[in-house]
């Protein structure tokens, strides 16, 4: 039985790793109160990004950077229309999506099938010599183990740091916080873009890490799994590392039930996690406490002065 479940524990740590990333990026872009439906063509370009870095350069370190900035640039895109423009958030974030998925499927292309430098598992030291739990969490790649020390810098980001009690008050009450002396719109040009970054990030996993090579449709879903996610941990680091391997871990299991040769259909099996995401969508609005979303999440606010 443990022959069984250590190794897809160990599956659902690294499946749901770029959902880790993916998800606290979406927190923080929702808690400076703009939503960002655009992170599965975020997720898609900056996978594609790094990539075409680490392929071209050797380096898997810059491709992880590039695709951190390649979100960046994405997200600013969502955040001019939205907060300088004050276009309509949903319309925006769909069309990013559209976007980025349609250029990384023009772009990607020619690299279809080929292999990159990325990031291999080692034995984290000591830490990799503790039963099961060493088996489940240590034997990594460098990207995993980053994906354990962001969520407390984030929860410390909010809970200790003047500019992230900012960008809290910005998704909360953008008025109160401008009489403040606060200035709601770079805190929402912020809270957009490094949102974008750690979207990014979980981009990069995908071509580094989870597959060192290219194909099209690497994203498969996941940037809106991170979107049903947010909802489901009520906008908290905390929940989100719990809901990222919660998911991770249907992930694996579907792959791992397609490899034993089960007779239920690859199509329905593919659809587990798209199932999950509904269903927990649906008890956490039905059974879950109030959903605390920020209040002024998808409204617009007037350019200052």
């Amino acid at each position: 039985m443990w022959e069984f479940l250590i190794p897809l524990f160990a599956a659902t740590v690294q499946s749901g790793t770029p959902l880790i990333y993916a998800t606290l990026g979406e927190i923080m872009t929702e808690r400076g109160g703009v939503l960002n439906l655009g992170v599965e063509g975020i997720m898609s370009i900056s996978a594609l990004v790094a990539f075409w870095i680490s392929f071209t350069t050797g380096s898997p370190w810059l491709g992880f950077l590039g695709a951190g900035l390649a979100g960046m640039v994405f997200a600013s895109l969502h955040a001019f229309v939205c907060i300088s423009c004050l276009g309509n958030q949903v319309v925006s974030g769909l069309a990013l999506t559209i976007f980025g998925v349609g250029l990384t499927h023009y772009l990607g292309v020619p690299y279809v099938g080929l292999h990159a430098p990325g990031f291999t598992p080692f034995d984290f030291p000591l830490l990799s010599q503790i039963p099961v739990l060493g088996d489940v969490f240590f034997k990594h790649d460098m990207l995993v183990y980053l994906s354990f020390v962001v969520p407390f810098l984030f929860w410390f980001f909010f809970k200790r740091t003047s500019l992230g009690l900012h960008v809290v008050a910005t998704g909360e009450m953008p008025a109160a916080a401008a009489a403040a002396g606060l200035r709601p719109i770079a805190l929402r040009y912020f809270a957009v873009v490094s949102g974008g970054f750690l979207i990014g990030l979980g981009g990069a996993y995908l071509s580094l890490a989870y597959t060192h090579l290219w194909t099209n449709g690497l994203s498969g879903g996941r940037g809106w799994i991170a979107v049903a996610l947010v909802i489901f941990a009520f906008w908290r680091p905390g929940r989100a590392v719990a809901g990222a391997y919660l998911f991770g871990g249907v992930m694996a299991f579907q792959l791992r039930l397609q490899a034993m040769g089960t007779h239920l259909p690859s199509s329905l099996l593919l659809m587990l996690p798209y199932i999950l995401t509904i269903l927990v969508l649906i008890l956490s609005a039905c059974f879950g406490r109030r959903i605390e979303a920020p209040a002024a999440l998808g409204t617009n606010i007037e350019p200052e002065g």
